[in-house]
């Protein structure tokens, strides 16, 4: 399990190649890897959005994306996992988040990293103040993930 809370942009695929390249240990032992990049989009809740800053508070944040990781590892066999988050000024279009599982199967990696992404994004305590064209906003809740809100589930 690593997590690493990223001050400046990062290519979410480099980390992913990395940080696989680097499990050595583990080549032969995953049969499947999910992934989940999240980048910042320019719209939110009806308004156009020109960058955000996303604060954190440093050591409570890592610690509940520890809490976060542990959970996810205890429901499904994960054979390893990866968070990288930015904090700090984000431009549009850059990457804000990389979730990362590797497990034996592909219904077990699917379904961890979904769980991953959305435990992180209920849970852990980062702050998001959005630069509009007419001011800035606090976020005050996460969507729940769907273009159509009334959406919660779009498996078949």
């Amino acid at each position: 399990m690593t997590i690493d809370l990223q001050h400046a942009p990062f290519d979410p695929w480099e980390a992913l190649r990395s940080h696989q390249a680097g499990q050595t240990s583990l080549a032969a032992k995953y049969g499947a890897t999910a992934s989940f990049v999240g980048s910042l989009r320019d719209f939110n809740d009806d308004a156009s959005v020109n960058g955000m800053f996303l604060e954190h508070y440093p050591g409570m944040t890592e610690k509940q994306l520890q809490i976060i990781a542990r959970e996810t590892a205890e429901r499904w066999p994960v054979l390893d996992s990866l968070i990288v988050h930015r904090v700090g000024q984000i431009q549009l279009g850059e990457a804000i988040v990389l979730v990362a599982v590797w497990t034996s199967h592909r219904g077990d990696a699917f379904d961890a990293c979904r769980y991953l992404m959305e435990a992180l994004k209920n849970r852990a305590p980062f702050w998001k103040k959005e630069s509009l064209a007419q001011g800035q906003r606090w976020v005050e809740c996460n969507s729940n993930g769907y273009a159509d809100p009334a959406s919660n589930n779009a498996l078949v």
